[in-house]
């Protein structure tokens, strides 16, 4: 098929953009820069309609990430592309397939006891990132969008999450707030062969993650290669209420304990192959 990817420049899209290539897709990229395979379509999210001409199917990847401080600033730029960005992606789509890449981040946070479900409330987020992407999700939803959140996504080119672990280095070793916790986290090509195959599925939500969480002291260990210590996990949230780079967001994901339950997606056939262990930073 002809396959549009938006924001195939991206981490994340460029590896589904290669993976359909490699299936033999003629792949279309819309973005602000182009994509590492087939056609450049230009698209700004925040301000026009992407051109969909000729595209049988759109893998939508395009976002605003990141971990801003509060503000009207940072929530209005996050909606421009999370939110209205959608509405025109599901407008221009009119009927054709879309799978639409959320994010685990907009699940109500937690702590959490169990396995989160799809079903778990998504609200309550407390950033920009996760208010919008919960946002723009409803309305790919109601477009009849199958929606997938992933959780952390890691791989080889990732410009967001290693950097953002390596804050919590000081002096050789990884500072972590409070005890060990388990966590799902989701290789990117686990993530892009989800999207290739969502394609295929009924609309609605899925969990995406590697086939079994991790330690976080080990997802330290593996990916800085320092050892690991941990300080009280109060101590960490008083300092993200007045740090101008640590924010409550930040402490969250490493306290709360977030293991994507993937019941659902492996019942229409997810199977992800890749794990930390294939991972090298």
């Amino acid at each position: 098929m002809r396959l549009a990817v938006t924001g195939a420049s991206g981490f994340c899209g460029a590896a589904v953009a290669r993976l359909a290539a490699d299936h033999g897709h003629d792949v279309l990229c819309l973005g602000r820069r182009p994509g590492p395979v087939g056609r450049h379509r230009a698209w700004d999210a925040a301000r026009e309609l992407p051109d969909l001409a000729g595209a049988d199917a759109v893998v939508h990847l395009a976002a605003a990430v990141g971990d801003p401080r509060p503000g009207r600033r940072a929530e209005a730029a996050f909606r421009e592309v999370n939110v209205d960005g959608t509405a025109r992606l599901v407008r221009a789509a009119a009927g054709r397939p879309v799978v639409w890449v959320s994010s685990a981040s907009v699940y109500r946070p937690g702590p959490y006891r169990a396995p989160v479900r799809e079903d778990h409330p998504a609200d309550g987020q407390r950033g920009a990132y996760g208010r919008t992407k919960a946002a723009g999700e409803r309305l790919a939803l109601a477009a009849g969008a199958v929606a997938l959140r992933p959780r952390a996504v890691y791989g080889a080119g990732d410009r967001h999450l290693l950097p953002r672990l390596r804050r919590v280095v000081h002096a050789g070793r990884a500072w972590l707030p409070g005890p060990d916790v388990a966590m799902s986290l989701t290789a990117v090509e686990n993530l892009a062969a989800a999207c290739l195959a969502a394609l295929e599925w009924p609309a609605g939500v899925y969990n995406i993650a590697d086939a079994r969480p991790y330690s976080r002291d080990e997802v330290f260990g593996r990916a800085l290669g320092v050892p690991v210590r941990h300080v009280p996990a109060g101590a960490a949230r008083a300092l993200a209420a007045v740090s101008p780079t640590l924010t409550r967001y930040a402490v969250d994901q490493l306290t709360d304990g977030m293991v994507l339950e993937l019941g659902r997606a492996r019942a229409v056939g997810y199977r992800p192959d890749r794990t930390l262990a294939d991972f090298r930073p």
